[in-house]
């Protein structure tokens, strides 16, 4: 057993810099690259993309960043983590492993695939069953949208990924898997952790949650002194330091830009954390209160004291359906008097929808510039203001209805209050609006589903 891995986050997203995991294998020593691609939309997109191409539903760009680092991550032994398989794992392993053998990899390379996360084709028979899949906010069973919906996937844990490096694989490859786990894994491969060491579980899910949304918790992002943040243009992205008792430091490679600083990874711990006490997991339930943070360094910030508690017998699915449709449309009015103007033009488009018996299930308006970010908390805009912009957006289930909503906006320019710019790329485009649905499942009704192979 080592007594010491660092596991590099290369992607908080689907379009992060895509130098960063080329910089983290490049400029100081790893053991693991951790790949964050998906979000719940994200799903439904690479959805669409397979319902159009067999051979498409997965993150294509970590194709060519593999093509790229892998002749490098096999000479050092630098594993890598990554959901980029999105509906489409085998597809995305098979691409992976053509360009792993143009770089002359052929019998150098092991990749795991794990599935089981996509139970679009189970939907019909889990609900015959009885296993309605309420949505968790509202409480509607998945019945009412079942003729809509686009993609439905379990977010898998870390167990299919350790089983997978357990077997060798050194490019393992997930659909939807907690982005938590991809971090989990490589430490309960490597130390040895039992599935029930609650602590050391909720430490690794904690260092997962740390960085997983890349440079957000190096730099990038961070309110705290934003000024003095050297170098974001040179941002380095996090590193986790971790040890056998559950302990660990987040850094970053020496010479990078953005900063390690605890306020930078206290804001990046509050995203998205939910209950505090309770940050529930496939693998865990960590404790948010327990953690303690000390510097131990310079960009050097340690993570330990942390708490876990066993896990929930239930995955969480991330479902997405389709919701209608939209239309933004955006004018800007310019000094003086541009927000009154803004908000006149505002009353005008709205006066003309209602003559032509247009029915949306909302029209949201924004005045950027004025209040559009803080509301009612921005008190009363300047009069003085330099230039408001005028966002105005519909949605409904009416296709045609938008469509004709997004022919009212540019007449504004002529028609309306003066000092109007800022129109440009003609009419604003409807959108089908793609919703959120989640869900809980029992864990036995899932089976999650490891396959190493060969380059």
């Amino acid at each position: 057993m080592k007594n010491k891995i660092r596991i590099a986050g290369g992607q908080g997203f689907w379009g992060d810099l895509p130098e960063a995991p080329v910089r983290q294998v490049e400029e100081g020593p790893i053991d693991y690259l951790m790949l964050d691609y998906l979000a719940e939309v994200t799903m439904s997109i690479m959805q669409k993309q397979r319902a159009r191409d067999p051979s498409a539903g997965y993150a294509k760009d970590f194709v060519p960043l593999m093509k790229q680092i892998l002749p490098a991550c096999v000479e050092r032994n630098i594993r890598v983590t990554a959901n980029a398989g999105g509906v489409n794992v085998a597809g995305c392993a098979t691409a992976v492993s053509e360009v792993a053998r143009e770089r002359g990899l052929a019998g150098k390379l092991r990749i795991g695939i794990v599935t089981g996360d996509d139970i679009m084709e189970q939907l019909d028979e889990l609900l015959s069953r009885g296993i309605e899949l309420r949505n968790m906010d509202t409480g509607a069973p998945l019945a009412t949208v079942r003729d809509r919906i686009q993609s439905a996937n379990v977010y898998l844990g870390a167990a299919p990924l350790v089983t997978a490096l357990q077997r060798g694989a050194q490019v393992v490859i997930t659909g939807r898997a907690t982005d938590t786990g991809l971090t989990l894994a490589p430490l309960m491969h490597e130390f040895g952790w039992a599935p029930d060491d609650w602590n050391k579980l909720a430490a690794g899910t904690i260092a997962g949650h740390i960085i997983e949304c890349g440079a957000q918790c190096s730099g990038g992002n961070c309110q705290y002194e934003w000024r003095s943040i050297p170098s974001l243009a040179n941002v380095g992205f996090p590193i986790v330091e971790a040890t056998p008792d559950g302990s660990f430091v987040i850094t970053k490679h020496e010479g990078t830009g953005g900063w390690v600083i605890i306020p930078s990874v206290k804001e990046q711990l509050v995203y998205e954390m939910g209950d505090p006490h309770s940050y529930i997991t496939p693998d865990c339930v960590a404790d948010f209160t327990s953690i303690q943070l000390e510097y131990d360094g310079r960009d050097r910030v340690r993570v330990h004291g942390i708490q876990g508690r066993p896990a929930t017998d239930t995955f969480k699915v991330s479902i997405s359906y389709s919701a209608g449709y939209k239309a933004v449309g955006t004018l800007v009015y310019s000094w003086p008097d541009a927000y009154d103007k803004a908000r006149a033009a505002d009353k005008i488009l709205r006066q003309r929808l209602d003559r032509l018996g247009l029915q949306f299930d909302q029209i949201l308006t924004e005045f950027v510039g004025a209040n559009a970010t803080h509301g009612p908390l921005a008190g009363q805009p300047s009069p003085d203001l330099a230039e408001v912009q005028l966002r105005v957006g519909v949605r409904g289930e009416d296709r045609t209805a938008v469509a004709r909503f997004t022919r009212e906006i540019a007449p504004l320019v002529l028609t309306g209050p003066p000092g109007v710019t800022g129109f440009a790329g003609g009419r604003p485009k409807v959108e089908e609006i793609v919703a959120y649905w989640p869900a809980l499942i029992p864990k036995e009704e899932i089976t999650p589903r490891v396959e190493v192979v060969d380059v």
